[in-house]
């Protein structure tokens, strides 16, 4: 995730507060209530990019994943001009 950024002035970016808390939240969630371990990657000074990897296949971490994407797919029907989707198939 990264670029979800400038719908609005430094503070008051609320596409960039939704999708940085549901993805903090994810995370969180992953690792805090289904006890999973995944490598997070994060920067925030090139555009907030966040990436984790190494998820498991457990049922627990799929039903967290499939809310984040709910959640940022309606954040991106929205806001279009300010949020794109893309998914990667591995």
């Amino acid at each position: 995730m990264t670029g979800h950024a400038d719908s609005g002035p430094y503070g008051q970016d609320i596409v960039c507060a939704a999708v940085s808390a549901l993805a903090i939240t994810t995370v969180n969630g992953l690792k805090q209530v289904v006890h999973s371990d995944p490598e997070v990657i994060s920067n925030e000074t090139d555009g907030g990019l966040l990436k984790v990897l190494q998820l498991d296949q457990r049922r627990e971490t799929q039903i967290l994943l499939a809310t984040f994407a709910n959640g940022i797919n309606d954040i991106a029907a929205s806001y279009p001009a300010n949020i794109k989707v893309k998914n990667i198939d591995n």
